[in-house]
């Protein structure tokens, strides 16, 4: 399950980036997002979703959403 499907409120612990894109990969583990760490949706947006990493928010959009995999 990716956060594109994830539940708003709901502690996940990030299992997988599924990034084909090495840039992408680095630009989510520069904002902390990587295996073991949790997560939080906060809310969700038409382009994206709002989420909870380390005590900090992040607006990300859908395709980012989708390479991480909870």
């Amino acid at each position: 399950m990716n956060l594109t499907t994830a539940v708003e409120g709901k502690e996940y612990i990030i299992r997988d980036i599924q990034a084909d894109d090495e840039e992408m990969e680095a630009f989510l583990f520069s904002l902390g997002c990587y295996s073991g760490e949790p997560i939080t949706v906060v809310s969700r947006r038409r382009s994206g979703c709002v989420v909870s990493i380390k005590d900090a928010r992040y607006n990300i959009d859908n395709q980012l959403a989708e390479a991480i995999v909870v």
